[in-house]
């Protein structure tokens, strides 16, 4: 008889109703690895925050039918990996739970669920590729927090050659549907983080970067000409840029037809089908662009599903604990709170041994 594997995909979550909306900010800005100011000025300022800024949210959020769509586009990503499962590791069984930060179904939900599956094998894997304090720490931590038990750890995965594929594979789809357009710029946007969380050892912006090096590689070469951008930028704090309205209106300065896609989202929610199809097209039309297409988020394409169960399988190799890509760790060194560097590995990988020497 084969094993029982237990999948966990984390993922931020979104409010599934008018009425989510306001407990959704909050919990999303009463997280620590969010905001990190002591706990009384962090819960005032959670409260401030969602009570500010629930009307706008909620007319954006009423724009997708009422709710977020980020968890019917996981649980679409959990069947198709669930079937790419049982080709690639066969005898086995293999489950995915879907593990949402911050709304239904909770993290602690996710625990209690994969506890009662009573698995021989569990895997947990964040649905950010690119590590970040505030996504994949804060999940994992929330994992601990309920009770989860010990586990197979994938931390991220920014140059997986299937992720990689995928994303290239969707940007030339979208130009050839948008009719090859002559001169364009791939602007790679990003959910920004405060310059701060960087300087504190997180290395989501440098691992973002190679994401995009490494699809840049594989493009056709009408594609490469491309700018890194970052988005979704709140607070008064000074985030990572540039950020993507000003690389939409460089684009347009610069005679360019735009193409846009989304390199750290793996699904379409309000920062995609609201940010990047609304906001940022209005701003593309306003300094008249030649053209603007939006390439569309991973969701469940065959390659990034592809990419997905094979982290999974090579998981279930060796011993328990954190699984880093490839077996080591892509961070360089200066990247502190990578917690493979923060594990002790020896080991590094080669982009992490050029990073270094650079």
């Amino acid at each position: 008889m084969g094993r029982r594997i237990a999948v966990v995909l984390f993922n931020l979550g979104g409010p599934d109703k008018l009425q989510s909306v306001r407990p959704f900010l909050r919990n999303l800005f009463r997280d620590p690895a969010i905001i990190s100011a002591p706990w009384p000025v962090r819960e005032s300022l959670a409260w401030l925050i969602s009570t500010t800024r629930t009307k706008e949210a909620s007319a954006n959020y009423a724009k997708m039918g009422g709710g977020s769509p980020i968890v019917p586009e996981t649980e679409k990503q959990a069947a198709a990996l669930t079937q790419a499962l049982e080709g690639l590791l066969p005898g086995d069984e293999a489950r995915c739970f879907l593990a949402m930060r911050y709304w239904h179904p909770f993290v602690s939900e996710a625990v209690k669920a994969v506890k009662a599956y009573d698995p021989d094998e569990i895997v947990l894997l964040p649905l950010y590729p690119q590590f970040s304090t505030t996504t994949t720490a804060s999940s994992l931590k929330a994992w601990k927090d309920a009770g989860g038990g010990e586990a197979r750890t994938i931390c991220c995965y920014p140059e997986e050659p299937d992720f990689i594929k995928a994303h290239a594979r969707l940007i030339e789809q979208a130009w050839e549907t948008a009719g090859k357009p002559a001169n364009p710029r791939v602007l790679f946007s990003a959910h920004g983080l405060p310059e701060i969380t960087v300087e504190r050892g997180d290395s989501y912006q440098w691992q973002v970067e190679q994401t995009v090096a490494r699809v840049v590689e594989i493009l056709p070469d009408a594609l490469k000409e491309h700018e890194v951008c970052y988005q979704s930028r709140v607070g008064p704090l000074k985030w990572i840029g540039p950020p993507t309205d000003e690389a939409i209106e460089r684009a347009c300065e610069d005679g360019r037809d735009i193409l846009l896609t989304p390199i750290a989202f793996v699904s379409e929610h309000i920062e995609t089908l609201v940010e990047l199809d609304e906001e940022y097209l209005e701003i593309a039309e306003d300094c008249g662009a030649k053209s603007y297409t939006r390439v569309p988020a991973l969701g469940a394409q065959a390659d990034f599903i592809s990419a997905l169960a094979k982290l999974v399988s090579r998981a279930l190799e060796g011993p328990t604990g954190l699984k880093p890509p490839s077996g080591a760790p892509v961070c360089p060194a200066k990247f502190g709170r990578c917690p493979c560097l923060e594990a002790g590995y020896e080991a590094v990988s080669e982009t992490a041994r050029e990073a270094d020497a650079a």
